[in-house]
């Protein structure tokens, strides 16, 4: 009789998706549309089947204006979230969201990726 070895996944294969909740944001992120997406965001990840997810990516691709309405918002996504789930944002490298996150700092402590499949799979 031979042993076994299990092997656990390369980093760099793809996640398993379910772990993942996909948050696209609206095109406009200000003072007016801030506080309606909040309990959209959390809401998703709690009433999930299967518990809290390990990452939940916010989509700002399609995002062409936000001030910093914007920044509170994912700032209090991550501290509303469960511990273990983890935030990654998606922005255009050369877009206002991109910029806005950059001059305010929040890019150290959330990550940010320049495109979806990116972030989907780290």
């Amino acid at each position: 009789m031979s042993a076994v070895t299990f092997l656990s996944p390369s980093p760099s294969e793809p996640r398993d998706p379910s772990e993942r909740v996909l948050f696209p944001f609206p095109p406009e992120i200000d003072f007016s549309t801030a506080s309606g997406l909040l309990p959209l965001i959390v809401s998703r990840t709690r009433t999930r089947p299967g518990g809290p997810p390990q990452v939940l990516v916010l989509d700002l691709t399609p995002t062409h204006f936000m001030d910093s309405q914007g920044v509170r918002l994912i700032n209090e996504v991550r501290l509303l979230l469960r511990p273990g789930t983890r935030v990654h944002v998606v922005a255009l490298p050369d877009g206002l969201a991109s910029r806005v996150l950059e001059l305010t700092g929040l890019r150290r402590d959330v990550p940010v990726y320049d495109n979806l499949p990116e972030a989907m799979a780290a």
